[in-house]
């Protein structure tokens, strides 16, 4: 498997058990992170917590100025720190969902209301005022989030090929495809596309190129 197009490129489609299979190496990333992260705080006396939390909402908080505002000097290295990891895992859940999407034979932008809307929503929740119109939008935030996971973890793609490529399960279009791949890599070049440069002759007509041998007159 390609592994920077899987967890990288937005192209394409994947399955279920390869969208799964995010999920597993997101969350790898944020402990393998986290035990960094604490360790070297501890070395070089960079802080006091004796913990790290890292998780997708993070990007929601980042981008809220209250949160720079409250962050110590102290702890400003580990708010970079988090930037830095919080945009790898970002960066891997939108390519693998968008992928996913697309194997529902649905536009990557079905990622706004799944992940975007809802963040946002759960970031800036208690500073909505209080009133009746936010119970339904937070009814609204939780079916998309439930929604959000039948969608993308649950359902089969679209069988055969579709706007976006053909099916991952369909394992003959997969060998076909690897096949054919392997096949362009090994062939040489059409030498008859090729353009020859052909001398020309002191009448300047340019000449003809032989083929075979020279009758005798």
């Amino acid at each position: 498997m390609n592994w920077t197009w899987y967890l990288f490129d937005f192209r394409g489609r994947i399955n279920r058990a390869r969208n799964w299979l995010a999920v597993l190496i997101i969350l790898g990333f944020m402990i393998l992170f986290g035990g960094l992260a604490i360790g070297l705080g501890h070395l070089f006396s960079l802080t006091d917590k004796k913990s790290f939390n890292l998780d997708l909402d993070d990007v929601f908080r980042i981008i809220d100025p209250v949160n720079w505002r409250m962050v110590a000097r102290s702890e400003l290295w580990l708010l970079f720190a988090k930037v830095i990891a919080t945009g790898f895992c970002v960066w891997v859940y939108l390519a693998t969902s968008i992928k996913r999407l697309h194997d529902r034979d649905k536009s990557g932008w079905g990622i706004v209301p799944f992940f975007i809307l809802p963040g946002l929503y759960k970031q800036f929740e208690d500073r909505l005022p209080d009133s009746y119109w936010v119970l339904p939008l937070s009814l609204i935030v939780f079916g998309l989030l439930i929604w959000n996971f039948i969608e993308l973890y649950c359902l089969r793609g679209s069988r055969g090929t579709n706007q976006y490529g053909p099916d991952p399960l369909d394992k003959k279009q997969t060998r076909a495809r690897s096949a054919g791949a392997r096949l362009r890599a090994t062939t040489p070049g059409d030498q008859e596309s090729e353009i020859e440069m052909v001398p020309r002759t002191n009448d300047g007509a340019a000449g003809e190129k032989t083929k075979g041998p020279a009758r005798s007159q």
